[in-house]
């Protein structure tokens, strides 16, 4: 997410770097890189100049000449415009109403369907109940396709196939909601490859009929200033709620994230990547701004861990670990938990250095595969005994999962390893690791 970008800034602040003060001649071309960067981003110029203008302002105020790191407190002031500029804080959500409506918009390929699914899912999780509207009636695929996610996170979802009034569908699907005990009602709307004034029109009458609670464009972010260009038109008819940035799992330079707040001062609400229906987030202008510096964003991964793990099973692990009982089974379980987090790369770049460390590396989302298999081979007392592995079973096993003995017997070694490491730990007294308190005591 945002590699280049990243990148480019990082290179930006070495001018700072072993700089005992900032003088107007490092301040100068250290703000001079920041802009190229955003402009390479696809940034606006106007707003790239108007943002580095004021990081330049901050920059040769009084505390940070006098200051003792100037590297760290240029990155601390890009960081707090960054956040500026795509919101300050995290927008509220409206779903209040009986039942609230959500209308989504955005332009064909922009992610519109997809997301349609990924809120209603996200919203079951809330506790809600919501349903979901095939408004498009000019995609064939598009009422096939909400149908099919509408039933792998098991919500209803309304359709009229043969019906050719957008806004009849729409009217009708709220007449439904109210019947069935529906609270939140999500219409998928249609979408064009370009902005025309049928499709104007057409949402326009929607939102007119049906009166939502909230109107979320919808911006795939790889598309950069095009997409914050046709937000500015969409906006100009619906004046939308807020924004949602789709495919930040691509190839993003950036410029939607940063320059559309700016141009129609309206937040972004929701992030998403990929094509998983639990990868959507709750946009936070600041931890993206530490994303993008390559600061990581601890409390979005906290976040995800705690949706994912049910504290009552948690309790259950905590006392296995402290009995040393923990097995092949209950790594199986946490290691499906970690893959319903998200994409594997994505959540490690979430981890402050990590980010950097892995932008080459290429890792899959498939990574876990070969260790289930093992497991998988495994007869449920094998997997509840890991003591009873001996080198017959080993040989059976790995038949069993196509795998090598030398494979098999390698991650054997390394659950052996994390059991230690889990027993060490169990036993590290309050404060320090174990044996501490005599090193100290011999000095």
């Amino acid at each position: 997410m945002f590699n280049s970008l990243s990148e480019k800034l990082e290179s930006a602040f070495k001018n700072l770097k072993g700089q005992a003060r900032i003088n107007d001649l490092n301040i100068a071309n250290t703000v001079k890189d920041i802009r190229r960067a955003l402009i390479d981003a696809d940034v606006n110029f106007k707003i790239a100049k108007e943002f580095t203008d004021k990081v330049k302002d901050k920059a040769i105020g009084e505390k940070v000449i006098n200051a003792i790191s100037p590297g760290q407190l240029m990155v601390k002031i890009v960081q707090d415009e960054l956040t500026e500029l795509m919101g300050g804080t995290a927008s509220e959500f409206n779903i209040t109403g009986n039942p609230a409506v959500i209308l989504i918009a955005g332009l064909q390929g922009s992610g519109k369907t997809t997301f349609t699914g990924k809120l209603a899912n996200y919203l079951k999780a809330q506790k809600k109940s919501p349903l979901v509207v095939a408004a498009d009636i000019y995609r064939p695929a598009a009422i096939d396709q909400l149908t099919v996610l509408s039933e792998q996170i098991g919500v209803d979802i309304y359709k009229e196939p043969e019906t050719k009034d957008a806004v009849l569908i729409a009217q009708n699907a709220i007449k439904y909601a109210k019947a069935n005990n529906k609270n939140v009602v999500i219409i998928d709307t249609a979408g064009r490859l370009a902005i025309d004034e049928v499709m104007m029109n057409e949402v326009a009458n929607i939102k007119a009929a049906v009166n939502p609670t909230e109107i979320l464009f919808v911006v795939d972010s790889m598309t950069g200033q095009d997409a914050v260009n046709t937000a500015k038109t969409f906006n100009e008819r619906l004046d939308f709620t807020g924004v949602v940035l789709t495919k930040l799992d691509g190839d993003t330079r950036g410029g939607a994230a940063l320059s559309i707040k700016y141009t129609v001062n309206k937040p972004i609400k929701f992030m998403s990547s990929g094509e998983k229906l639990d990868t959507l987030d709750v946009f936070y202008p600041d931890r993206m701004a530490q994303r993008i510096l390559g600061m990581g964003d601890i409390a979005s991964l906290v976040e995800k861990a705690q949706n994912q793990f049910d504290e009552e099973q948690a309790k259950k692990l905590e006392k296995k670990i402290r009995k040393n009982q923990f097995d092949f089974q209950d790594f199986l379980d946490q290691l499906q938990q970690i893959k319903k987090m998200g994409n594997l790369k994505d959540l490690m770049g979430m981890i402050p250095g990590v980010g950097k460390a892995i932008k080459d590396v290429d890792i899959n989302d498939d990574a876990f595969k070969g260790i289930e298999a093992i497991i998988h081979s495994m007869t449920p007392m094998e997997r509840s005994n890991p003591d009873l592995l001996d080198q017959k079973r080993k040989l059976r096993i790995a038949k069993g999962c196509g795998k090598d003995i030398t494979d098999v017997n390698a991650f054997m070694k390394q659950f052996e390893q994390m059991k230690k490491m889990m027993s060490m730990m169990n036993k590290m007294p309050v404060g320090g690791f174990p044996g501490m308190k005599g090193m100290m005591g011999k000095r």
